[in-house]
């Protein structure tokens, strides 16, 4: 299962492609769903997000798919999940904490996160679109820390715009130049290297603290 899923994920193009020529226009909702997923589901964070939405683009380069219909849906399918996540955790999610016990979310880290989104809540939004993982959880995190609604609606809706639409165009204007397409892999690899660097320095630094 888990070698499987590294092909996947290194071989993202090929897979896509086949999909692309199987499925055809219903790629389009396979896409949607799994950029739905892995940002309104916090069992999900797993999924590929950063490197599709550049491979993704990258076939709109070779015209397998069309940025005028690629980039608004995937769009609508981020904010859709962001806001799907918040009202997970702000319906449910202090129930779950309690049920818990903090055994896996303890009452003080809550706090520091409401008290943090009090401060940077607005950027922590924006910016968690381009950190895997934390993507996932920011939302969750916030419902449960009530933050205003039509704040975070504010930057929900421009973090989904401005990350679909920085990695697609990324891929379809750069994902068919020979150089970029012949070590497509080294590409996919750097992606996901450069997305969590932020949070292996923010780990560091807690360490060392």
């Amino acid at each position: 299962m888990l070698a499987t899923f590294i092909d996947l994920i290194l071989h993202l193009d090929v897979h896509l492609q086949l999909l692309t020529q199987e499925y055809g226009v219903w790629v389009y909702a396979i896409l949607f769903l799994i950029i739905f997923c892995e940002t309104g589901l916090v069992v999900a964070p797993f999924l590929p997000g950063d490197s599709l939405l550049f491979v993704a683009g990258a076939l709109c380069g070779t015209g397998a798919l069309q940025i005028e219909l690629l980039a608004p849906l995937l769009m609508l399918a981020a904010f859709s999940g962001d806001n799907t996540n918040y009202w997970i955790g702000r319906l449910i999610g202090k129930r779950l904490i309690a049920r818990s016990n903090g055994r896996w979310l303890k009452h003080e880290h809550l706090e520091k996160t409401h008290a943090f989104y009090a401060k940077h809540g607005g950027k922590t939004i924006l910016l968690a679109r381009f950190l895997p993982i934390v993507r996932t959880f920011a939302p969750f995190v916030a419902g449960i820390g009530e933050m205003s609604y039509r704040f975070f609606l504010t930057f929900s809706a421009l973090g989904s715009v401005v990350w679909i639409g920085f990695f697609t165009l990324c891929g379809l204007f750069f994902g068919n130049i020979p150089a970029v397409k012949d070590n497509l892999m080294l590409i996919i690899l750097g992606i996901i290297a450069i997305s969590f660097l932020p949070a292996l320095l923010e780990f560091v630094r807690q360490r060392r603290r």
